[in-house]
C-alpha cells in the first residue's frame, strides 16, 4: 500500500536558508545598483527610464512619456519637475498645438545618458526572454506565490528594479558614499546563471 505523502512534516531549515540567501541576493542587488546610479549619476533607476523615453521619442507629451514608462501621469510629471530643476529636460510648446506642452532631453541630459549605465530591468529583461517558455512561466508562478507568502498581493508596484519610492529624488554626486560595504563604487555584475533548470519537463508551455 502506498503511503500518502505527509506535507505537515517541517522543511529543511537548510532548504529555507537557501531560499532565504537568494532573496537576500536579489534584494541586496538591486539596492547596491540603485546607490551606484545615485551616487555617480545622480539618478534614480525610474529617472533613468524616463530621460532614456524622451530621448528616444526625441520630444513627446508627458501623457506618451507615462504610458512608454508604465507610470501613471501624475508620477512622470513629479520625475519631470526634478529633472528639469537638473536641466536634463526642458519642456516647450507644441508647434502644432500650442495647448500641448512637449518634452525634450538637453545636451546635458544627452551627455549624462551616454555615459549612464542601462537600468537593471534590462539586463533581466534580456535573460528572462532568453529563457524557455516553461521556465518563465515557473518563475512567474513561484514570484506570485512568494508575493502572496509575504502578504505583499496588496502593494502597487511599478515594472522597474530599484528601491524607494518611483518618484524620489536623486542626490548629486558629490554627495557622501552610501554604497554597501564591499561593492566599492563599482556596478554590481548581473549574473546570467545557469541555463539549465534543476526542476519541470523538457516540455514548452503556449501562451494563448
Amino acid at each position: 500500500m502506498n503511503k500518502t505523502p505527509d506535507h505537515s512534516e517541517p522543511v529543511s531549515p537548510a532548504l529555507c536558508q537557501l531560499v532565504l540567501v537568494s532573496l537576500r541576493k536579489i534584494i541586496q542587488s538591486i539596492d547596491l545598483h540603485s546607490r551606484f546610479l545615485v551616487k555617480q549619476y545622480g539618478l534614480t533607476g525610474p529617472q533613468l527610464v524616463v530621460l532614456q523615453e524622451i530621448a528616444k521619442a526625441g520630444e513627446a507629451p508627458i501623457g506618451k512619456i507615462a504610458k512608454a514608462c508604465s507610470l501613471s501621469q501624475a508620477t512622470v510629471t513629479g520625475v519631470l519637475e526634478r529633472l528639469e530643476k537638473r536641466r536634463l529636460v526642458a519642456r516647450q510648446r507644441s508647434d502644432m498645438d500650442r495647448r500641448q506642452v512637449l518634452v525634450k532631453t538637453t545636451e546635458a541630459g544627452d551627455r549624462l545618458l551616454k555615459d549612464a549605465p542601462p537600468p537593471m530591468q534590462e539586463h533581466f529583461v534580456e535573460h528572462f526572454n532568453q529563457l524557455q517558455d516553461w521556465e518563465q512561466a515557473m518563475i512567474l508562478s513561484a514570484l506570485q506565490r512568494l508575493v502572496a507568502m509575504m502578504d505583499a498581493g496588496r502593494l502597487q508596484a511599478a515594472p522597474f528594479l530599484t528601491t524607494g519610492p518611483i518618484d524620489e529624488p536623486g542626490e548629486t554626486t558629490t554627495g557622501g558614499d552610501r554604497t554597501e560595504k564591499g561593492s566599492q563604487g563599482r556596478l554590481p555584475s548581473i549574473p546570467s546563471g545557469s541555463r539549465q533548470s534543476a526542476v519541470g519537463p523538457n516540455k514548452r508551455i503556449k501562451h494563448g
